[in-house]
């Protein structure tokens, strides 16, 4: 049995990968997270024999040391971390403490024979972005933001422990991911759930800011196959798609596909972190995928048909 670890586990990403890995009898499933962002909700529900839930911080050596010491895990997948560009700008402090977490996880790995380390980094190591796409091996990193600094300190660990330790690892840079589980704090089911009910959707600024929206199957399948198939090791990834939207026309796709009545209602730019232009190169994921990826209209119908909002 191959006995896999995921932290952060009641998030979104993380949680639905844990459903897909769960679906394979032959994998071990363990994930802990201190719910701060994540939810209860998440959790599989099924209870499967094969899959065990811990309340843990992984910033807390103590906390996460007995765990990782009584498993041993074949494989990690370090995706514990303060998300969304607002609560991150709120908690500076919470965001630079993730750094404990990753020196725990990866001082732990090496330490109890894990094979590999999946690092969920992000785009916004690439700061505001110089030209686009964004190729994993251009990392101008000019954000001053401490989420994105505190991603790519992750980075540096990852390829630094394996060099002294050979410890393997992947680095996952995760572009806009979207699908049912998704918390409304971020742009999509935020922008989704307005629609629903009716009610003004919110765009900070005029909207002209442009994202690429990947849906979740495609992110997972990706992720999936670069450890099934032993890819992309001591190596990064960027996981996303490079389809461009402005933000002013997903809240327009939105209320078409949703027959909404909702006004778009322009809000002041916020202060910092809401980068202008985000676009991957994806030829890497396009390989580890080898097939289409999910289109942004079929994602959001997918949505709004598993969703629950």
């Amino acid at each position: 049995m191959v006995k896999i670890l995921i932290t952060g586990g009641a998030g979104f990403v993380p949680s639905s990968l844990a459903d897909r890995l769960l679906l394979d009898p032959n994998n071990f499933v363990v994930a802990v997270d201190n719910f701060h962002t994540g939810s209860k909700a998440n959790l599989p529900t099924t209870n499967p024999s094969n899959y065990r839930f811990y309340e843990c911080d992984v910033n807390d050596w103590n906390s996460i040391s007995p765990i990782m010491k009584e498993h041993h895990f074949d494989y990690v997948f370090h995706y514990a971390a303060v998300v969304g560009v607002i609560r991150t700008l709120d908690n500076p402090v919470s965001v630079l403490n993730d750094i404990e977490g990753i020196k725990n996880v990866l001082t732990l790995a090496k330490d109890t024979g894990v094979k590999r380390v999946f690092y969920s980094s992000s785009s916004e190591v690439y700061g505001e972005p110089v030209h686009l796409p964004q190729n994993e091996l251009t990392t101008p990193l000019n954000s001053r933001l401490p989420y994105a600094i505190v991603k790519n300190v992750g980075e540096a660990f990852c390829r630094s422990y394996s060099q002294e330790f050979g410890l393997d690892y992947t680095i996952f840079r995760f572009f806009n991911t979207y699908g049912p589980k998704q918390s409304v704090d971020f742009v999509m089911s935020k922008f989704i759930r307005q629609a629903l009910n009716n009610e003004p959707i919110t765009i900070y600024g005029d909207g002209s800011q442009t994202r690429t929206f990947c849906y979740i199957d495609d992110n997972l399948d990706a992720c999936l196959n670069a450890f099934k198939e032993n890819k992309i090791v001591n190596d990064v990834v960027n996981i996303g798609n490079d389809e461009i939207t402005e933000i002013v026309d997903l809240a327009k796709i939105i209320i078409r596909l949703t027959n909404s009545k909702s006004e778009i209602i322009h809000l002041p730019p916020l202060r910092d972190g809401d980068m202008t232009r985000r676009q991957p190169d994806i030829y890497k994921m396009r390989e580890l995928l080898n097939r289409p990826l999910t289109s942004l209209e079929e994602g959001i119908k997918n949505v709004l048909k598993l969703g629950n909002f």
